[in-house]
């Protein structure tokens, strides 16, 4: 009897090692007539059929920092993690960095002696600009430096405030960090939309003291088009009716365009406030303006949604393709975004943002 027990116990030990095995060998596809056909794909292999051709838009080679943010959350980085962003950066060929702003209100980026004395900014607790100069010069990046913006001119709508204070951060700014390889620009940061008061005479003289203080340096601007979605983002609402018109914008434009020449080098429109079947209408009146005056015609490929209720989160990637994919129709110069390390960086706050950057890096074909 005992040994009947000890057989039987044996054979269910060996019937249960037998199936352990075959499901081991299921799983890893390596039974006898397990076809390769079934063989299970790694997951770094598998890839998204797309019904659209790839790679016909511009690619983006730049993108703002967007360090002393406004209105998207901060996301607390050090060193090892902007080291890491500025990694994935150069991973999908961006060749340019643009510090949104060296400051806001009483918040700045580098120990700014004149800052602190003059408008009582608070001293940060690292140099952000050293560290984005010393990973540009790293990662073979050409640097443009945000200006200043005191908040004065969201307060009044009036951008001649901004001239002042600015005179004196660029000189301290290129005095102090114009030896870096990478410092290759500026870029004015306070924002318009439309014939701002003060707009022309503050792009003018900050731009050419920018030029001069730093041997013809190219400045940048970035405005925004006032479309429907140009609505403030403490707004409840994600559009409005009454946008701009394509003659009223080249109208205004072409005034601003003409007082600037010669002290703005590019500029790249916020693509992001006019609807994605107006993209066309207004891109190749922008070209055309900017052609005119000698200004080179960017694209700010904005790459969170405005389309939402919820502002701001990373962009749906197919707006993105089409906004891409306007700019390279009418042969814009260079597309850079606001902003990679928020809404396409793999490491960001934001899941999507990591995802967003697969799905623009199997577009443009890139491994």
């Amino acid at each position: 009897m005992e040994n009947e027990l000890t057989m039987e116990n044996n054979n269910r030990r060996n019937f249960i090692k037998q199936l352990s095995v075959a499901g081991a060998a299921m799983a890893t596809g390596t039974m006898a007539g397990c076809s390769p056909a079934e063989t299970p794909v790694k997951e770094s292999d598998i890839e998204s059929t797309l019904l659209i051709p790839k790679a016909q838009g511009l690619k983006i080679t730049g993108t703002f920092l967007d360090e002393i943010s406004h209105d998207i959350p901060h996301q607390n980085w050090g060193e090892k993690e902007w080291d890491q962003d500025f990694a994935h950066m150069k991973a999908i060929g961006i060749d340019t960095v643009i510090m949104i702003r060296s400051g806001y209100k009483k918040f700045i980026t580098y120990p700014s002696e004149y800052l602190m004395d003059q408008f009582g900014c608070y001293k940060p607790s690292v140099d952000l600009l050293d560290m984005y100069l010393r990973l540009a010069d790293k990662y073979q990046m050409k640097f443009y430096f945000g200006l200043y913006d005191s908040g004065i001119y969201w307060a009044t709508g009036d951008l001649s405030w901004e001239i002042e204070s600015n005179k004196y951060v660029i000189e301290e700014v290129w005095k102090k960090y114009g030896h870096y390889k990478s410092f290759q620009g500026w870029y004015l940061s306070q924002e318009i939309s439309r014939a701002t008061k003060g707009a022309i005479d503050a792009f003018s003289s900050l731009g050419r003291q920018c030029k001069d203080v730093s041997g013809g340096l190219p400045t940048l601007i970035s405005p925004w088009i006032d479309g429907k979605k140009a609505v403030a983002a403490s707004s409840a609402t994600i559009s409005r009716e009454d946008a701009v018109s394509i003659e009223q914008h080249e109208r205004e434009w072409s005034e601003i365009f003409d007082g600037i020449k010669g002290s703005v080098d590019a500029c790249a429109f916020q693509d992001g406030h006019i609807d994605y079947d107006e993209l066309d209408a207004f891109f190749r009146v922008n070209k055309k303006m900017a052609d005119k005056y000698g200004i080179e015609c960017w694209t700010n490929a904005e790459s969170f949604d405005r389309d939402m209720p919820i502002k701001f989160l990373p962009i749906k990637f197919d707006k993105l393709r089409l906004k891409l994919e306007a700019a390279a129709r009418i042969q814009y110069d260079k597309a850079i975004t606001f902003e990679f390390s928020h809404f396409m960086s793999p490491q960001s706050a934001y899941l999507q943002a990591g995802h967003l950057y697969n799905r623009y890096k199997e577009y443009f074909n890139m491994k």
